[in-house]
């Protein structure tokens, strides 16, 4: 265009008429089109192209105010659950790149990598806590312990409702199973359920149980969690959690949601290694130390797991509840399961114990009936207690 411009002005400085089909031979365009740009008339593409996401465009829209979530974890929500032809990744960030309604800013920072042997290092951190809504407005707060294989970058995502030992413990026996195998060591950060600050160090517990297990467990130095940036890497993956805020049904389907992108993780291409974390895991599985006895695992499996009370007085086991005395409410107590039964603690002492039952609610009539009296006070004892079996029985018959 400023090509034909000099040449209008060179053409009427010399008052010559434009020869527009030479105009166009030396510019490569139509001479209707010499002609239109001689005489300064431009080009307006008036046509606005349809995109497949147009479609998805409130979607986005809802998902992007969502805190937390991020252009990678919408993209996968649609492919998996609602819409498998959107087009690449490049081109769904793209389409909200240009849409300012959509445009979301990404901050990056700079990361150092380093890489490690085969089998060399499993690197461990907890994600959370978080907080996801079921479908009927329930609210689940909970926490992730995310893994990942220092060379194939292989992860493992274990679903918890608390951050204690028993719970570290439970989840890298849980990671052991799924990768087949021991690594040399594995790090962490300071996690204070298994540090000793004043001493800068694991708790005997932790070391007996790596001994057990047959690792060497590494933390890094205050201030220095970079070192063990591929496990922050993959935390960040947990972000495609927050699309499914109110999509699903109760925590077992929350669960199952977890193990689902989890395999879907671990089939993304790499970045720094180009190929996907489960492809190299078929090589670095074979570099992984046999796993310790299966008697030895259990051993540690069989340890009491603490839950929290509920105001209902009730606290939750394998998707049943069970009931305790109104005094533990809001209080975390420890469960053991033993020849069919559920033994619940506070302190080491022994406060409640329930046959394991397929029932949803399960209240032991004491509990029901001290809960009862602490709500209504127009009632004698009597009336109480008759009212809190006609109560149970209703329940009973609901939560078969």
């Amino acid at each position: 265009m400023n090509n034909l411009k000099g040449a209008r002005t060179c053409l009427e400085t010399f008052d010559l008429k434009p020869n527009y089909s030479e105009l166009g031979r030396i510019y490569g365009i139509d001479r209707r089109t010499a002609k239109k740009r001689y005489n300064g008339i431009e080009h307006k593409n008036t046509r606005v192209k349809s995109s497949r996401l147009d479609k998805h465009f409130e979607l986005i829209k809802e998902k992007l105010k969502t805190p937390g979530t991020n252009m990678k974890a919408i993209y996968m929500y649609i492919i998996m659950n609602i819409d498998d032809n959107i087009g690449s990744y490049s081109n769904f960030r793209k389409y909200i790149q240009k849409n300012e309604e959509l445009l979301i800013i990404k901050n990056t920072d700079a990361h150092v990598l380093f890489e490690t042997d085969y089998g060399k290092q499993l690197q461990f951190d907890w994600k959370g806590p978080m907080t996801l809504h079921t479908s009927n407005n329930t609210e689940i707060s909970f926490y992730i312990f995310s893994t990942t294989l220092g060379a194939s970058r292989f992860h493992t995502f274990i679903y918890s409702k608390f951050m204690v030992l028993e719970s570290v413990e439970r989840c890298l026996i849980e990671t052991f199973n799924i990768i087949g195998g021991i690594p040399e060591e594995c790090l962490t950060d300071n996690m204070s359920s298994i540090i000793n600050y004043s001493q800068h160090d694991f708790t005997t517990e932790f070391k007996s149980f790596s001994k057990d297990m047959g690792f060497i467990p590494k933390h890094c130095k205050v201030g220095h969690a970079f070192t063990k940036g591929k496990d922050e890497s993959c935390n960040r993956f947990m972000n495609w959690l927050y699309p499914y805020d109110y999509e699903f049904k109760d925590e077992e389907e929350l669960i199952t949601t977890i193990k689902k992108l989890n395999k879907q993780i671990n089939k993304e291409v790499n970045q720094f290694t180009n190929m996907p974390p489960v492809v190299l895991f078929q090589k670095e599985k074979e570099y992984l130390q046999p796993l310790p006895k299966q008697t030895i695992m259990d051993n540690y499996l069989d340890t009491l797991i603490p839950v929290k009370v509920q105001n209902t007085m009730l606290i939750h086991y394998k998707g049943c509840k069970y009931s305790v005395p109104k005094k533990y409410i809001n209080q975390t107590v420890k469960v053991k399961e033993f020849d069919n039964k559920l033994y619940v603690y506070y302190n080491k002492e022994l406060i409640a114990m329930h046959e394991i039952s397929i029932q949803k609610i399960n209240y032991r009539e004491d509990d029901y009936i001290e809960g009862l009296s602490g709500a209504i006070y127009s009632k004698s004892q009597d009336e109480i207690e008759e009212l809190a079996k006609h109560n149970l029985k209703l329940l009973e018959q609901i939560t078969k």
